[in-house]
């Protein structure tokens, strides 16, 4: 890989990290599960992009998708934990 390349991966570790920080944040301010759902998978998929950056061989690359389909489960964790209906609110008055 190129330079440029090698720059392009670090900015998207730095966003990722940065952008799982937000959440944090987030989840800090409103105790919302959702957010701290966002801020672990963004976090998975910055150390995705760190170990792209440093491993060369075809074979561990792809092998690295596993991480990447680890950072999108707690997205759709959250979702579905976020969309369940209360057993308490789901009783009409």
């Amino acid at each position: 890989m190129d330079n440029n390349g090698q720059f392009l991966l670090g900015c998207i570790v730095a966003v990722c990290f940065a952008i799982s920080l937000f959440f944090v944040r987030f989840w800090r301010k409103t105790h919302d599960r959702l957010f701290a759902c966002f801020a672990v998978s963004f976090c998975l998929l910055g150390l995705n992009w760190l170990a792209l950056g440093f491993i060369q061989q075809d074979e561990v690359r792809t092998a690295l998708y596993v991480i990447r389909l680890l950072a999108y489960l707690p997205i759709l964790l959250g979702i579905l934990d976020k969309n369940r209906v209360r057993g308490d609110a789901a009783a009409p008055q």
